[in-house]
Parts: C-alpha cells; structure tokens; sequence
C-alpha cells in the first residue's frame, strides 16, 4: 500500500557553522537525514520507527504524509505518486486518505471537542450538521462523549490526544500517521492511549506508522524499523 523508493532528505547548508548545529551535517554543511530509503508498507500492517533524537524519523513521517517534498526519490500510497502532488493537492490527499496525530495535540482552543473533530470534514466542504453527526459518533468512538462540549482547556492531557485521535480519523483515511502521540503523556495515560490506537488500527482495519521514543509501545507493533545513520534497519517485534 505504501512504499517508498530511493527516498532521499538532505537540508541545505544555512550557515558556516552549520556542522556544529547537527550531527549529520557532511563536510559541505548539508544535513543529511537519510539516503536512498527502499522500504514498503503493507496495507493492514501497524509499523513503529524508532531512532534517536535527530535521527530524521519525523521528516520521514512528514514525506509520508505530503507535508514535504524528498530531496530525491519517491513516495507512493497505493498508485497516488506522493512527490509529484502540488500544494493543493497534497492538501487534498491529506484530507482524504491520512490521518496525523502529532505529539501535542494542536486542538482550536476557542472551539469545543466536538467542533475540533468537525473540521477536518468542515474543511472539505460537508454541511455541518452531518460533520458534527460524525463527529460525535467518533468522540464516541474514543471515550468522550461526555465530553463533547467542553474546549481543550477544559480536557486533560490525555483526553485532548484522544480528541487530536479522533478527528485524524473522521475522515475515514487509509493511512494513520502518528508522530510521538505519547511522548507527552504520563505513563499511564500513554499506555490508554496507546492501547486506544491499537484498538481502533484493528477494528477499522487502518495502516498505521508510529514514530515513538518508546520501545515497549514499538515492540507492540507489528513491524520495528529502526533509523540509523540515515538507513532503515528492521528489528524483531514481539506481539
């Protein structure tokens, strides 16, 4: 469903002193996340990547999901060519077919938790009574029903990413895309809301790539990869 193809992400030199800045920077100052990537994605599979900090695993989740352009290379989900899309197009492709969860939640203050779901579907041009009818029915979804009403102020931690979960999936993508949706969280919290996507991957069948700090979570998956030194190493996983 998803692959990529000598996919490449090197950032220019900015400065004289650049290499000082970045580890992965190369004796002209260019950053070099990673290079030639061959790797795919099945549909149906759950995939964590893992890595140090700097590593590039959130630039890699970023051309996965059309927020970038690759340096070289390609990004293909299904037959929709990633890296020839235009700036409304890749707008498009995202409304449509993935959903991103970001480590901080990101949620409209000013708007409640039902409305915050709403938008994605408001933003593609659905009438609001049936955008909120979906909404609901996915805040249902996550636990927060009750909740419904209330601004993200007004929620904790956890329950503001099971908002920021729910509207990544109203649309009903094909694709789950999840930078760090834990790293913020406190243990326990981070182990409900994890469980909450695990749940959710299975029943509406998603494909789903999790970046993630945490290796307990990362073994949870069906896949580990690893990003080293700009390369994709496959580690063993354990269900």
């Amino acid at each position: 469903m998803l692959r990529a193809v000598g996919l490449t992400k090197i950032y220019p030199a900015i400065a004289s002193d650049s290499r000082a800045v970045s580890p992965n920077a190369n004796s002209s100052g260019e950053v070099v996340l990673f290079r030639n990537l061959d790797f795919s994605i099945a549909s149906g599979e759950m995939v964590a990547i893992v890595g140090e900090s700097g590593s590039g695993k959130s630039s890699l989740l970023h051309l996965l999901a059309a927020l970038d352009r690759p340096t070289a290379g390609e990004v293909w989900l299904a037959n929709t060519n990633l890296s020839q899309l235009n700036p409304r197009q890749s707008a498009e492709f995202r409304n449509r077919d993935v959903g991103y969860v970001w480590q901080f939640h990101y949620l409209l203050p000013e708007f409640t938790a039902l409305e915050n779901v709403a938008m994605p579907l408001l933003a593609r041009g659905l009438r609001r009574p049936e955008a909120l009818q979906q909404a609901s029915r996915w805040l249902n979804e996550v636990g927060l029903a009750a909740r419904a009403e209330h601004r993200s102020g007004e929620l904790s931690g956890g329950e503001q990413q099971r908002v920021s979960l729910a509207r990544a999936l109203v649309t009903s993508p094909k694709l789950l895309l999840a930078d760090e949706p834990t790293g913020d969280l406190d243990g326990k919290t981070a182990e409900a809301v994890f469980s909450l996507i695990q749940r959710l991957h299975t029943e509406h069948k998603l494909t789903s790539v999790l970046v993630t700090h945490n290796l307990d979570f990362a073994a949870r998956c069906g896949r580990v990869l690893r990003l080293r030194d700009g390369q994709l190493q496959q580690l063993p996983a354990c269900q």
